[in-house]
């Protein structure tokens, strides 16, 4: 069995990797000149910027697949031993995210503490619930808007009030075991001692892991080599590229759903038309340059701040990038995004760094990444019309968490089921 995988990104590698160790053929293709999809590093001035990702935890799965390419030497660890902040009354407060920060912080009022106390006695999510109303519903208004909400939809640039339970948060606390109350799994997880993997990059950033798994596998790997459209083939199915024709058993699409939907249309009018229900939100970095020394892990600011700003990560602080920050713009907090010059994007973002910190930054670089991230808006009720037909399979940020390790998670599980359907069809 040979199996086709469209996109090179960290899916595509991960799934390459993985369909390697188990001694399946694969042939995969990439558009860009460059492996790694959104995970991109360079050196700005000096810095080692991450244009995607800024940093991952070292579980398991990452921490094996670092030792099969001999990367352990490369890694670097960031202190994740510092708060998380959040933008609220022009003021920076410290997110209550441990037992110690939920009693000292001053961005809940008393009765706003006292409140998340009854999160136990309410009842688990209800169909239709959107994000928003789940969280205040289970932990009160103040907690659900000043930083849950917030500490979870900001990853995707959406207002929790237009993300659905069913579709984003709920799968997410599915998969970690949390079954009725949020509160009761975490005073178990912290009687019981767990703790999370550590934060982690690379000397010269997280694109050493992308570059790493492009190199062990360059022979299967076609790079500047778009797939310009998948159709049905004698047993199996063809990927027509710039190159030629690539006939495979399997086909495995880890691009955007706008590109699946262009490249299934020749098979299916169908499952087009449910591709194309996703919504992608387009998302700004701004990589800012400052003697600002304060010590945390980032800055979260809720939907509807006086902020032009989507939120900042102090890699100075706990990543030791020296004088590093990055700062995120979405439609959500600068509607003009799309249209907005860099100069007009860096000139945003360092005033609003300036107006949050009290020092002064300046821009070294933008990028603007569209489609974006996946929204996990209304528009994810499209997961439940999605049929694909048999060979074809998604490994693809919109149908799973975006995160680092739940895509290696899901290139893992993809590979042990084609390897059982290549030695079923031994």
């Amino acid at each position: 069995m040979k199996v086709g995988v469209v996109g090179a990104g960290i899916s595509g590698l991960a799934l390459v990797h993985s369909l390697a160790e188990r001694d399946v053929d694969v042939a995969a293709f990439e558009a860009r000149e460059v492996p790694g999809g959104v995970v991109q590093s360079r050196r700005v001035d000096g810095r080692v910027v991450e244009l995607g990702p800024q940093r991952l935890r070292l579980t398991a799965g990452l921490e094996s697949i670092v030792d099969d390419l001999g990367l352990r030497d490369r890694l670097a660890f960031g202190d994740d031993d510092q708060p998380i902040y959040v933008y609220h009354d022009g003021e920076l407060r410290v997110a209550p995210l441990s037992v110690r920060e939920a009693v000292t912080t001053d961005l809940l009022g008393p009765l706003g503490k006292l409140r998340m106390l009854l999160e136990p006695l309410t009842g688990p999510a209800r169909p239709d619930e959107t994000v928003d109303d789940f969280l205040v519903r289970k932990l009160g208004t103040q907690a659900a808007r000043r930083y849950l909400g917030p500490l979870y939809s900001g990853l995707y640039g959406t207002d929790p009030r237009d993300m659905l339970v069913e579709y984003s948060l709920g799968r997410v606390l599915e998969k970690a075991g949390v079954d009725r109350s949020v509160l009761l799994w975490v005073v178990r997880t912290l009687w019981e001692g767990g703790e999370s993997p550590p934060i982690c990059t690379f000397e010269d950033g997280l694109g050493e892991l992308t570059d790493g798994l492009y190199e062990a596998h360059a022979d299967a790997i076609s790079l500047e080599t778009p797939v310009e459209s998948v159709r049905e083939g004698e047993g199996g199915y063809e990927l027509e590229t710039v190159e030629g024709t690539e006939r495979v058993d399997e086909v495995v699409l880890t691009a955007p759903a706008p590109t699946c939907a262009d490249l299934l249309a020749p098979i299916d009018a169908d499952l087009e038309a449910t591709l194309r229900r996703f919504n992608y939100n387009p998302i700004g970095m701004v990589f800012l340059e400052s003697a600002f020394d304060g010590t945390g892990i980032g800055t979260l600011i809720p939907p509807g701040s006086d902020a032009q700003i989507s939120g900042l990560t102090w890699n100075s602080s706990f990543l030791d990038r020296d004088g590093l920050f990055t700062c995120y713009v979405d439609p959500l907090s600068y509607p003009a995004l799309t249209e907005a010059s860099e100069t007009e994007l860096g000139r945003v973002g360092a005033a609003e760094f300036e107006r949050i910190t009290g020092t002064p930054a300046t821009p070294i670089h933008v990028h603007r990444w569209e489609p974006g991230m996946p929204a996990y808006d209304r528009s994810w009720t499209a997961t439940d019309d999605l049929e694909l037909p048999d060979g074809i399979h998604l490994c693809a940020n919109f149908v799973g968490r975006p995160g680092i390790p739940g895509r290696l998670r899901n290139a893992a599980r993809l590979a042990d089921e084609l390897a059982d359907r290549s030695s079923g069809g031994a």
